[in-house]
């Protein structure tokens, strides 16, 4: 599927400093993704149980996303939802509590009992570690988006896929569902332009919070 085209030769960049950068934010990436499915493991057995044996469907959720220079990959997560949750996803769209192209519900009836807690936890996001691993996402980089909503950007919204999506970024750790549309798209921008190993760092220990609770986490 081809998404909004993006004029890449208008984003100047350095490239030297850039490859150094990317070279090293690869290697943070590679460590922390194995250290964390390492870590995490006990954490991410007892989660894969309780969607097991709380509601029918699989454990966990593949969904087609947009990555770094507009590419397509199957993006992972422990499923949070019904098995049909697309589906009654067209019932609801008159009660899409965002504006744009994302779709966001506060009381989302699709969302199952487990999935309410690993969602406040940021836990359903954890599968993710294996696409950083297989290097189609970064630890830290804008949320990536479904090819629909980006066929709906403007074009200065499209500066974000020129990086790597991530698991975090300023969005995350700023107020998350509290922040409109464009707010959150000018968050992404400001990362890709100011972009740098000691931002990376910053934002992966303050991500870190979000396991112990985030009020504007759902």
């Amino acid at each position: 599927m081809e998404v909004l085209k993006i004029e890449f030769e208008n984003i100047k960049e350095n490239k030297a400093k850039l490859s150094f950068y990317e070279i090293c934010k690869r290697a943070i990436d590679i460590i922390g993704a194995i250290s964390g499915l390492l870590l995490l493991s006990p954490i991410i057995v007892i989660v894969a149980c309780a969607i097991k044996f709380t509601s029918k469907g699989p454990i966990f959720f593949s969904q087609k996303r947009v990555g770094k220079n507009g590419e397509l990959f199957d993006m992972y997560k422990f499923r949070s939802m019904v098995v049909n949750a697309e589906e009654l996803k067209e019932k609801l769209e008159q009660q899409n509590e965002r504006y744009g192209p994302m779709f966001k519900m506060k009381d989302d009836p699709r969302v199952t009992k487990v999935g309410r807690f690993i969602r406040k936890t940021s836990l359903d996001e954890l599968p993710q570690l294996w696409n950083v691993l297989k290097g189609e996402m970064s630890l830290v980089g804008p949320r990536p988006s479904l090819p629909k909503e980006v066929a709906q950007f403007e074009n200065w919204m499209c500066k974000r896929l020129t990086v790597k999506p991530g698991l975090t970024c300023y969005w995350q750790v700023s107020g998350r569902n509290n922040i409109g549309f464009e707010e959150w798209m000018r968050l992404d921008n400001k990362y890709v332009d100011e972009r740098n190993l000691w931002i990376d760092i910053k934002l992966i220990f303050k991500t870190v919070l979000v396991l112990f609770g985030d009020k504007n986490a759902s």
